[in-house]
């Protein structure tokens, strides 16, 4: 049985003690003799099932005690569960031939191929078991009597089990027909049986479906991509995430390795660095996300008892609970749990959206012709380019050259309506150092910043895009403490960052006169004239001050007050904006209660 795991997944040394069912031979002994008592399939297969079923709790259990002692290290036990699993299908295959279904196909008949996330060699405790039996078509009719008896064995042990039963050309065919067949193929992995089938059907998969049509599996992948992040409610900071489907989480990480998988042919993703197409720290990044998701998700199988990807406010606080985090700097321990969490899912958003883009410049068919003839391109200033309607830098010399590019590159987004290259992207993200303390007190970037709230109508985008690169937290480290954080109560849907991004769009929706029939008050005040700067100021800071034991307002005063200075504000304007963070909960109070 061939057990590598997916080019995603760390190489892992397996817990010792823990792979497969410990000695098959031994197993199928006692099934032999248990199961020569019975008269009939249905007493065989009860006898069967009694024995594999003993064996397969004794592993999940050392397993699942083997991970509650190294709480963070997912990848040794997801490669013990899917090791359990290889034994499990070789074991009941065996069955089926020797006593549910004798006399019909022999074990090198056909192949069986594991795919989707047990092709990756990725299972979770309670992950489903999805199988592709590959058969010749002279012997189709033959081995399907021997994978109906091997699926009763697994209902009867309660396994999940997505199966199909084809021959090579069929795979062809509906892999053509089905981007979502043509994954599960792409990431297949031999388990058992003919392994000369198995082999043939690589080299065709290569050959005659996925050479030739990169750009086409691109394009779907990212249009899929963004459905069931749309679905999942479109934000990575909802606080109750979907660990697998939602953005920043597994599934962005399998979008790689699929699209790495498709395009490079390579099997481990390591190999991607030597290529160039990921810097040593971009994997790094992935592989400390894959290891946390996984882990995360590990132990909410194990708390449910079931497959569980949801991770609702019951549930973070026994997961936070399991991995070991403790209350401290008047936090409680689910919440410390959590900013870990959506940090890692905004570096998985980040760098998945690098690596996309770059791959979508290269292979994805660009407009047509008279599109790119007609169409009227915006002017952006140097050192930035276009390209492929992006904005690039002329070099990176040019742009490191001047430290306002880390601020007037979103300038240049925001005025033009570009989306940012990647090489832009990559570059910003290496270097972060160097926004220090003489480019927070140059005037010129603060007026910078300030224009990216004030002057061009949408700030949310800005924010948001500097946010995720780790520009806004360099610029203004006071924001840092609160970039992905929490708040555990019922009445925030977001993390403090995102709640204040959503406060600045609506802001600016009111400002533009969006919203004149739900908020009438606050449009005709806005319309009238207020002291813009104070105001988006004021709403930037008001939840500044949160995760710390002092009252937020009463601490989010004092760094407005101190910050307020930097972005050119009279002194007037900078105790307007203490007193309006000071009393933003009283405001509230006012207007929802009194």
């Amino acid at each position: 049985m061939d057990s590598q795991g997916s080019d995603l997944n760390i190489e892992v040394i397996r817990p010792t003690g823990l792979t497969g069912l410990g000695d098959p031979a031994d197993i199928l002994a006692r099934i032999d003799a248990a199961v020569g008592d019975a008269d009939d399939i249905p007493g065989k297969r009860a006898a069967a099932v009694a024995i594999i079923g003993a064996a397969r709790d004794k592993v999940r259990a050392q397993i699942a005690e083997w991970f509650g002692k190294h709480p963070f290290d997912a990848a040794p036990a997801v490669a013990a569960y899917t090791d359990l699993a290889d034994a499990l299908v070789g074991l009941v295959r065996d069955v089926a031939l020797r006593h549910l279904a004798p006399g019909h196909a022999r074990a090198d008949d056909f192949a069986i191929i594991a795919v989707g996330g047990y092709g990756r060699a990725e299972m979770a405790p309670h992950s489903d078991i999805d199988l592709l039996f590959l058969v010749s078509p002279a012997m189709q009719a033959e081995a399907e009597k021997v994978v109906e008896a091997m699926l009763y064995v697994f209902w009867d042990l309660k396994l999940k089990v997505g199966h199909a039963t084809r021959t090579i050309r069929d795979c062809l065919k509906f892999g053509r027909e089905d981007y979502t067949i043509r994954t599960a193929l792409l990431e297949h992995r031999y388990i058992t049986g003919n392994r000369a089938l198995a082999d043939e059907l690589q080299t065709r998969l290569r050959r005659e479906l996925f050479k030739g049509t990169e750009s086409d599996f691109i394009e779907a992948k990212l249009i899929e991509r963004g459905e069931r992040h749309k679905k999942q409610g479109g934000q990575r900071y909802v606080l109750e995430p979907n660990v697998k489907e939602g953005k920043g989480g597994l599934r962005d990480l399998q979008s790689l390795y699929w699209i790495d998988k498709y395009v490079h042919g390579v099997d481990r993703a390591v190999e991607l660095i030597k290529q160039g197409v990921v810097t040593e720290g971009e994997y790094a990044t992935f592989r400390a996300a894959e290891t946390f998701l996984l882990s995360v998700r590990c132990h909410m199988h194990l708390l449910t008892g079931r497959e569980t990807d949801q991770l609702t406010f019951d549930m973070q606080v026994e997961v936070a609970s399991r991995m070991g985090y403790v209350d401290h700097d008047g936090r409680r321990a689910v919440e410390h749990f959590m900013q870990d969490y959506f940090r890692h899912a905004t570096a998985v958003g980040e760098l998945t959206r690098i690596f996309l883009t770059d791959l979508e410049d290269q292979h994805v068919k660009s407009e047509p012709m008279l599109t790119r003839f007609f169409a009227r391109k915006k002017k952006v200033r140097e050192p930035f380019t276009v390209e492929n309607n992006r904005i690039d830098i002329i070099s990176p010399k040019k742009f490191l050259a001047n430290r306002l590019n880390f601020l007037l590159v979103f300038e240049e987004v925001v005025r033009t309506g570009y989306h940012m290259h990647p090489n832009v992207m990559r570059l910003i993200a290496a270097n972060l150092h160097m926004i220090d303390d003489k480019l927070r007190r140059d005037e010129a970037a603060n007026q910078i910043f300030l224009d990216l709230l004030l002057k061009h109508g949408n700030p949310e985008r800005a924010l948001r895009h500097m946010n995720e690169l780790g520009v806004l937290a360099a610029f203004l480290p006071e924001f840092a403490p609160i970039v992905a954080m929490m708040q555990f109560n019922m009445y925030h849907h977001y993390t403090v960052d995102e709640h204040i991004i959503q406060c600045i769009s609506t802001l600016a929706q009111i400002e533009r006169g969006e919203l004149l029939e739900e908020l009438p008050v606050a449009s005709r005040i806005l319309k009238e004239g207020v002291n813009r700067k104070v105001i988006y100021l004021a709403v930037l800071l008001h939840d500044i001050g949160k995760g710390r034991d002092e009252d937020h307002s009463v601490l989010g005063a004092k760094i407005a007050r101190q910050v307020a200075p930097r972005f050119g504000l009279t002194e007037e304007e900078a105790e307007t904006v203490e007193w309006l963070v000071r009393f933003h909960l009283l405001m509230s109070d006012t207007a929802q209660k009194r």
